[in-house]
């Protein structure tokens, strides 16, 4: 069992800390991929720039272009070069006739050179000679100059983004994924002990508990019995009231543990507590039908709200058993003569309900701890009542049985109020 425990920590631990790692790995070397295929794309088009500059300053000074062209050294082969008017017409061409080309006005170089002063696109198929070129263009006061370098094989080694870098990177990052393993395994041992640990505490906590819980049933059972079977005379009456005690501590008995049983299957066995259908304004109904047969003077009024059918897929048993958990609550311990169930909202993927009685409250430090296991407001009062102390613990483990929520705070003007969410 502690072995299984610490292989899914482990699984868990890792799992989670390679998915972290390894994408912060992936973005930074996407950022850092595309980073470098810009500095390289700037680079190429700086050195283009540079020509397109020079260039613009011999055409508008209205000197001699084309001997520049042809004899100014260029910064890369088989260069071609497009002189092209603010309106898109071009006036020269050093590969193509001019009155061969149409308009560039519409270019993505061209139109960004108009907008921003200069532009580059990459890669686009020239529409004249069919090669695909890398294109920078710079504007000047009266013309644009266009560069152009074929999108050749020295070029895209030029433009290509050097790997050996990245190798580096996913080489350490494998080394380091190794060391991960071994020390969230380290890790995970050490949390499965922490937890497994955790656990026997509660199970210490929950078995003192119950040895406290039912010293003192067990107790007058003991004492009851004693006197019946030591001979003492004894009046009929007095016999019928021990008889009656013995009978009221055995159902206490019956209750604690029936509700012992019943946390601890939540617990443990939750994948085997079956789930079906379940209406819940039927099971608000049952409720409304048992507090009607409570005597006229302990009787309390349920109001409810519930216009729509709520409808979730859960296990009816354990539904019943919050409303009815709330009711005998509201019933032992508030004060009141009211309850209140509200539908807060109801949607396809979970309903919220507000459970409020009208009775006095709690203290506000103590709200926190109604659901603890065995925790009770008034000990003397609960057991009068016939109370287990696990009533909201249940209600608790219901909730979150089935997807849910729950929180307690006191009612504006008086009394508790219980609000839970449930998935449907």
């Amino acid at each position: 069992m502690g072995s299984a425990i610490r292989g899914a920590y482990h699984k868990k631990l890792f799992l989670m800390l390679l998915a972290f790692s390894w994408g912060i790995i992936i973005s930074f070397m996407t950022f850092q991929y595309f980073r470098e295929k810009h500095y390289k794309y700037d680079f190429v088009s700086d050195q283009l720039q540079m020509y397109n500059r020079n260039l613009l300053t011999v055409v508008e000074d209205g000197l001699p272009y084309e001997d520049y062209i042809r004899t100014w050294k260029q910064p890369f082969e088989q260069l071609r070069v497009s002189i092209i008017t603010l309106s898109g017409a071009v006036i020269y061409d050093n590969t193509l006739p001019s009155d061969s080309l149409d308009n560039h006005r519409y270019r993505p170089e061209i139109d960004d050179a108009l907008r921003k002063g200069s532009g580059y696109h990459i890669g686009r198929q020239s529409i004249s000679d069919g090669r695909e070129y890398f294109y920078s263009a710079t504007k000047g006061e009266r013309v644009i100059v266009r560069s152009a370098i074929p999108y050749s094989a020295s070029l895209s080694d030029l433009l290509k983004v050097d790997w050996t870098y990245f190798g580096a990177i996913i080489i350490i990052s494998l080394a380091m994924t190794i060391l991960a393993y071994f020390a969230t395994g380290n890790l995970a041992h050490k949390a499965a002990m922490l937890e497994q640990e955790e656990k026997n505490r509660l199970k210490r906590q929950l078995t003192n508990n119950i040895n406290h819980e039912l010293k003192t049933p067990v107790a007058s059972i003991q004492v009851c019995l004693e006197t019946l079977l030591s001979g003492i005379s004894l009046s009929e009456e007095k016999r019928q009231e021990f008889i009656e005690r013995c009978y009221i501590n055995c159902n206490r008995l019956r209750k604690l543990l029936d509700d012992i049983s019943l946390i601890t299957r939540m617990e443990d066995g939750s994948r085997l507590i079956e789930k079906e259908s379940v209406t819940i304004n039927s099971i608000i109904g049952e409720i409304a039908e048992e507090l009607n047969l409570m005597s006229e003077e302990e009787r309390y009024c349920l109001h409810t709200n519930f216009a729509d059918d709520v409808i979730i897929n859960g296990n009816v048993s354990l539904i019943g058993s919050i409303f009815r958990n709330l009711t005998e609550n509201a019933i032992a311990y508030s004060g009141g003569k009211n309850i209140f169930i509200l539908l807060v909202e109801n949607t396809s993927t979970h309903c919220t309900i507000r459970f409020e009685d009208d009775g006095c409250g709690v203290e506000e430090h103590q709200l926190q701890r109604l659901f603890e296991r065995f925790y009770r407001v008034d000990k003397g009062r609960s057991r009068k009542f016939g109370g287990t102390g696990l009533g909201l613990a249940i209600v608790k483990h219901a909730v979150l049985f089935h997807g849910g929520s729950i929180s307690v705070s006191n009612r504006p003007g008086g009394g508790l109020r219980f609000e839970f969410m449930l998935k449907k």
